[in-house]
């Protein structure tokens, strides 16, 4: 349970919000590459509550710059895209990626700029001071943002200063044809979006569903000498978790490793882990990541990256995984409740909502808690424990960046930037073993961030 302030410290993003500095501190995607085609138009982009303009300059290159023009406010979402920059529509302003105002085109060859507390329209016998319409330009800065591409994403750094280096987790420096990147809007705060990602018991119940079975085996051995079908064949009650389960975590460099432990016989223990990477993205088993990114307190884009270090990804298969509307919106969403049936929990799902909206089934759960999830009523438990610790580092961080350091795992040093630490995997390890330690031996051979044990 979480005091309201502790909770509004937790997750209002907007500028000079205690959070919304974190955020800033760190490169956020803005947009998938995909969105910005060349020759495409300006994409209209809120980001951490700020509304902003992305667009791609004839040499290739994204921009991100305040929405409204500096002259007279008008949106430059609708701006032509040409001779090096966006241009408004409204008077003709022309902006390059950096923010810098290069034409004036509705300027006369003089003007008069403002004197005193009044604009002077008088004669050049008065107060006002004549300036040549070529050299104003120069004195308007757009507000911009530096971009970066990688990963199948556009991201963005809308801190104050130099920007850091780009962090160079494995999915950001692999080819493009290894990775795969889509987003999912999300109608409620990034923070309980991301912690579904640090929550692992939820696993056996809300994504539950009779293809779980098929695809582990129907043998797998469980305490009770049954088998997985057995034990999984009935929906209902405790059905989908008949298993003792632990939840632990472990602090690391990064952020929080999160760990789920299952007994499952005398010998071994089955381990699914994942890494929670400060601020908003986590690091979970197959190859994955899930980033939270807010477009404003009660939004956010979950953006998802897949990736496979040894060959290509089959994309077109991979995209058959991720339902969604063109513009990135949910098939099953709050309005149609999910499209849960009610009659497959008996037999097929858990929760009623088709496998094949896996990432809808965390939607209804996230969503449902409001838009900003009301902690002062919560009531945690052992297994909440990693939710626990997740939301101390967060704002150990925030407290970091209110006392004037850089957060956790900002890289500024070349040599600095590497992350052998982030751990996700599953699979089946000796009871004399623990998981902590069999983390670390993957982390110390560079075998951390694993799609499955061998």
């Amino acid at each position: 349970m979480l005091s309201k302030e502790e909770n509004d410290l937790l997750t209002r993003v907007g500028p000079g919000t205690p959070c919304g500095e974190l955020m800033r501190r760190y490169w956020q995607p803005a947009a998938l590459s995909e969105e910005l085609p060349p020759g495409g138009p300006p994409l209209s982009v809120r980001l951490l509550g700020e509304d902003l303009v992305l667009y791609r300059d004839a040499a290739g290159r994204p921009g991100l710059l305040g929405i409204h023009c500096a002259h007279r406010g008008a949106d430059l979402s609708y701006g032509r895209l040409e001779d090096g920059g966006i241009r408004c529509i409204y008077h003709g302003w022309l902006y390059d990626i950096h923010g810098n105002c290069l034409e004036q085109p509705g300027e006369p060859a003089m003007r008069w700029r403002q004197s005193g507390s009044r604009n002077s329209i008088h004669s050049p016998t008065s107060d006002a001071h004549a300036e040549a319409a070529s050299t104003s330009h120069a004195r308007i800065h757009q507000r911009a943002y530096p971009c970066r591409e990688a990963g199948g994403m556009v991201l963005a750094y809308l801190g104050s200063g130099d920007p850091p280096l780009l962090p160079k987790y494995e999915f950001l420096t692999l080819p493009e044809e290894h990775v795969y990147a889509v987003k999912l809007f999300s109608s409620c705060n990034y923070l309980q979006g991301n912690e579904g990602n640090i929550d692992l018991l939820h696993v056996s119940f809300l994504h539950h569903s009779e293809r779980d079975v098929q695809e582990l085996g129907a043998d797998g051995p469980t305490p009770d000498g049954k088998g997985l079908r057995d034990n999984l064949r009935t929906l209902s009650g405790r059905g989908a978790a008949p298993f003792i389960e632990t939840c632990e975590a472990q602090l690391t460099d990064v952020g929080l490793r999160i760990c789920k432990v299952r007994d499952i016989g005398p010998e071994e223990n089955y381990i699914r882990v994942a890494t929670f990477i400060l601020p908003n993205l986590t690091a979970v088993p197959g190859g994955q990541t899930n980033w939270h990114v807010p477009i404003d307190d009660t939004h956010h884009w979950k953006y998802t990256i897949i990736f496979n270090r040894q060959r290509p990804l089959d994309k077109e298969r991979v995209s058959r995984r991720h339902t969604m509307t063109a513009d990135y919106t949910p098939i099953a969403n709050r309005e149609n409740r999910y499209l849960q049936d009610r009659e497959s929990m008996k037999y097929v799902s858990y929760s009623g909502i088709s496998p094949s909206y896996f990432q809808q089934q965390d939607l209804c759960a996230t969503e449902g808690a409001g838009r900003i999830q009301d902690r002062t009523q919560e009531h945690l438990v052992a297994t909440d424990a990693p939710i626990v610790a997740a939301r101390r580092i967060l704002a150990s961080a925030i407290k970091e960046v209110q006392n004037g350091r850089d957060p956790p795992h900002v890289v500024r040093e070349p040599g600095q930037n590497r992350f052998p630490n982030i751990v996700a995997t599953f699979g089946t390890i000796p009871k004399s073993t623990t998981w902590k330690e069999h983390c670390n031996q993957l982390a110390s051979e560079g075998r951390g961030w694993q799609t499955r044990m061998s």
